[in-house]
């Protein structure tokens, strides 16, 4: 049975979420009457994409395969760092000296916003699809190596210590014992953050970093407003087939 000391601290949890909305409200300055003026505005910008310029079906192509490119490549990348990181970051298979510190560079890769590396590595190597692929490859890093540490420090200890009384060093013990028990882990964590990679390709080429992005702000600084609807067209088809085939790929490593 409920006492009163619950409920007072149900209903106090309750006022506190609703002060925090309602904050939040205040704060960005939330209007439903602006959003409904601004309809008309948001029905003629979609007016103008109608109906989608399919002449630049080149370039829709090109941008296409840029804009795989770059998750793949940065994915692919960051998958091996964050073996050797995640492994060094697993408390249960390195010492305190040395995961901690590895630990708290993976929190810094991961805390820097992905289009800030992309501005980083733009100014730094010019526009195209290669600066693309370095912060992708970068925030990767930092969240595949915190995802592939824990579930290194989720593994099983008896074939590890069934291992160690046969004598075996520490990397035969990652090999034959660690890894075969986590590997459908590893390979779910880097497919999910393969379809994260992909729609932050997007957003990355609105900042010069190649791929449809780049071409959509590129058009719409220009008003071909035509354009940008069979850019976007295809960044539906593209992120909803590469999702469904990710969901696939995972379920069938459940």
């Amino acid at each position: 049975m409920t006492t009163w000391r619950e409920s007072l601290v149900r209903a106090g949890g309750l006022l506190a979420v609703v002060a925090v909305i309602a904050w939040a409200w205040a704060g960005t300055e939330f209007e439903l009457a602006k959003l409904m003026h601004g309809l008309p505005r948001i029905g003629a910008f979609l007016d103008r994409m109608v109906p989608p310029d399919v002449s630049i079906w080149r370039t829709v192509l090109i941008a296409t395969l840029e804009t795989l490119q770059i998750p793949i490549l940065g994915t692919a990348f960051g998958a091996v760092v964050s073996i050797l990181l995640g492994l060094a970051a697993a408390s249960n298979l390195t010492p305190i000296w040395v995961h901690q510190p590895v630990k708290a560079v993976l929190g810094i890769l991961r805390g820097v916003p992905v289009i800030l590396l992309a501005l980083l590595f733009v100014s730094s190597v010019g526009l195209g699809p290669f600066p693309g692929v370095l912060p992708v490859a970068v925030h990767s890093t930092g969240m595949l190596g915190k995802f592939y540490s824990e579930s290194f420090e989720n593994a099983g200890r008896g074939p590890m210590e069934a291992l160690q009384t046969t004598g075996a060093d520490w990397w035969q013990i990652v090999r034959f014992a660690v890894l075969p028990q986590i590997a459908p882990d590893l390979a779910r964590d880097t497919l999910f953050r393969f379809e994260m990679n992909l729609r932050e390709s997007l957003v990355l080429g609105l900042v010069g970093a190649g791929g449809i992005g780049f071409y959509i702000h590129m058009y719409t600084r220009s008003f071909h407003y035509e354009k940008v609807a069979t850019l976007t067209l295809v960044v539906l088809t593209m992120v909803v087939t590469i999702e469904q085939i990710s969901v696939y790929l995972r379920n069938r490593l459940s």
